[in-house]
């Protein structure tokens, strides 16, 4: 029995438990930090990196793959890195600016076992063809995957975006406009699919002349405003893809004077900073406990342990722009 075992043994602790005291993370009660520390003074054991790497077979480093960065992208990169490193585990971030060679070099790093498991937060590559890397290790996507493709821990966006239409409808409004990202990812599919079907079921008009695609930043919310008030009839709410194009509207929106709520609703998604600040309703997306879910998938194999994750639920966070 190996000195790392025989600790786990004696302790009485889980692996995961042991694994952070070993790598220094705070994320472990007093009791537990001591009685596993005494122990290892007890045995003389002394982790050396290169030793475990050698007896595991394994890096210590997981491979992020993103197409592009954004600040939603930020918010789980932060917490996984924050989680991994409790774990010992190391990040490496493949940005590929969606070019599908540059993105199968991080697939290529796991088959040659650079890494040890891979996370993708977007990928542009055919999830068939990714999925044959899963023999060589741990894959998790955050991005939304068919079925039997890549396991993934995305939450389906339609349930917030139907917690969104039930609470502007309650409030009156009826002529929605809607602001989506990508046209063929299946989150834009989800929400587009939970509109049209909330609508029908209330006997609503279902507005297609106000689907809006790739509006994905600040920048572009601004510009939406302008076109939303080029096209004569204005809409009385519009869901947006995210906060920022969220924040984008409402900003222009004043400019333009007009009058929100009154005149133009205007609703977010994720609940960020910014959206707190400038008083904008929105879809509370638990981000962080997401990426926690991702790395409890990878340490399932890299840790041979189990770890139930929190229940995920959107959360709708009512505020001055409705």
């Amino acid at each position: 029995m190996s000195k790392f075992d025989q600790i786990i043994k004696l302790s009485g602790y889980s692996r995961a438990t042991v694994s952070r005291v070993i790598n220094h993370s705070p994320h472990v009660s007093d009791e537990a930090r001591e009685k596993i520390t005494a122990i290892m003074e007890q045995l003389n054991y002394i982790p050396n990196r290169n030793a475990v790497s050698l007896s595991t077979g394994q890096t210590k480093q997981i491979g992020m793959v993103m197409a592009n960065t954004s600040e939603v992208v930020l918010a789980f990169l932060e917490r996984f890195i924050d989680i991994a490193m409790d774990y010992g585990f190391q990040t490496i971030i493949y940005t590929t600016r969606e070019d599908k060679a540059s993105e199968l070099r991080a697939f290529e790093d796991l088959r040659s076992k650079r890494v040890d498991g891979l996370v993708i937060i977007t990928c542009v590559n055919d999830p068939k063809m990714l999925k044959t890397y899963c023999q060589y290790g741990p894959i998790v996507s955050w991005q939304r995957m068919g079925n039997d493709e890549i396991p993934s821990i995305a939450m389906d966006q339609g349930m917030g975006y139907t917690l969104v239409l039930e609470h502007l409808v309650a409030r009156g409004y009826t002529r929605i406009a809607n602001m989506f990202g990508r046209s063929d990812s299946l989150n834009t599919r989800s929400r587009r699919e939970a509109y049209e079907r909330f609508m029908e079921s209330q006997g609503l008009p279902i507005r297609q002349d106000w689907y809006h695609y790739s509006v994905f930043t600040s920048a572009n919310g601004e510009q939406m405003v302008h076109k939303l008030m080029a096209e004569g009839e204005l809409p009385e709410a519009v869901l947006c893809a995210n906060d920022y194009v969220a924040i984008g509207m409402l900003s222009e929106a004043r400019r333009q004077g007009l009058r929100v709520p009154e005149q133009l609703a205007i609703v977010g998604f994720d609940d960020s900073e910014l959206s707190r600040a400038l008083g904008i309703t929105t879809i509370r997306n638990p981000i962080g406990d997401q990426a926690v879910h991702a790395f409890y998938r990878l340490w399932e194999v890299l840790g041979r342990e189990h770890m139930e994750p929190k229940r995920l639920e959107y959360e709708l966070i009512a505020r001055e722009t409705t």
